[in-house]
């Protein structure tokens, strides 16, 4: 576990604090100051027009109930900083049904947006850290564990069964791509103890979720991979936390890099309707808004 402390100061002290962008398809438009404590994911709640940010606060794996999540403005400002209080390391954020769920250490959790309430948890038997979160057309919530190569699936009995485990998947970011009832999973690399290291990248996969069926996304190693969204082009937008890039990946593998984001660029948010991506920049403690031009 010290093994992410240590990337974190590695991150820290080798990256300028200064943001820098590399492509002239994008533009900072916004960043927050930095207030926030570690914070891992961002998702857009389209119905309320608001940002919520998570903060794992300490040690991605620690249950001490220090975690929390903040509600923002599509603006930057702060709305509230402290929404939903009392989860452990809050990590990767969906929304359906009206319900906010959160991947927590071992745990989904779900809140209701309209009462900021926590009205559930929902344990994934052997988990060991559970990171991102995404759902599908039919109301089906995915979280997957790097950590055990392993994706849950949240069932109609309110139970987290182990839905997929492929040796090596190392689950970080995941999105659901609807139109072909496919899986995106964004892997981290090989998982040392404690936790990855820049030399041990990973790549796109792609799973059907009608006959669980695996491939990747181009045979090229290309990060640390993190969050995964599409461009609304048939490509993706993802970040890699440790390369600190926002990369445009084609379904093919193909890649280049769109901006230099900033460190521990995490689970970001893209808003094709606005043109916006919303990115949180863990190791800085802000997050970022790039408008696509």
């Amino acid at each position: 576990m010290k093994n992410f402390l240590i990337i974190l100061a590695f991150l820290i002290l080798n990256f300028s604090d200064k943001t820098v962008y590399s492509d002239g398809h994008m533009e900072i438009i916004w960043e927050t100051e930095k207030i926030f404590e570690l914070p891992e994911s961002v998702i857009y709640d389209s119905k309320n027009d608001v940002l919520y940010v998570s903060n794992i606060t300490d040690h991605p794996f620690k249950k001490d109930g220090t975690g929390y999540i903040s509600k923002i403005g599509l603006d930057g400002s702060i709305i509230e900083k402290k929404w939903v209080e009392g989860l452990n390391a809050p990590k990767g954020l969906t929304i359906s049904n009206d319900k906010l769920y959160i991947a927590d250490v071992d745990e989904l959790v779900e809140v209701d947006i309209a009462t900021k309430k926590i009205t559930n948890k929902y344990k994934g038997y052997g988990s060991v850290c559970m990171n991102d979160v995404t759902h599908d057309k039919y109301g089906n919530v995915y979280v997957g564990d790097t950590y055990n190569d392993t994706i849950y699936r949240l069932n109609q009995f309110g139970q987290l069964p182990a839905w997929f485990y492929s040796p090596g998947l190392a689950p970080n970011g995941i999105h659901i791509d609807d139109d072909e009832g496919n899986l995106i999973v964004g892997s981290w690399g090989a998982v040392m103890e404690g936790w990855g290291t820049p030399e041990l990248k990973g790549s796109l996969k792609s799973i059907n979720i009608h006959t669980k069926e695996i491939k990747k996304l181009g045979k090229k190693p290309i990060g640390n991979l993190d969050g995964i969204e599409p461009d609304g082009k048939g490509s993706y937008y993802v970040t890699d936390w440790t390369g600190a890039k926002l990369y445009n990946i084609k379904k093919n593998g193909r890649y280049k890099v769109i901006a230099d984001v900033g460190k521990g660029a995490a689970d970001h948010e893209v808003i094709l309707d606005k043109n916006l991506i919303i990115i949180p920049v863990m190791a800085e403690g802000k997050v970022i808004a790039l408008k696509i031009k």
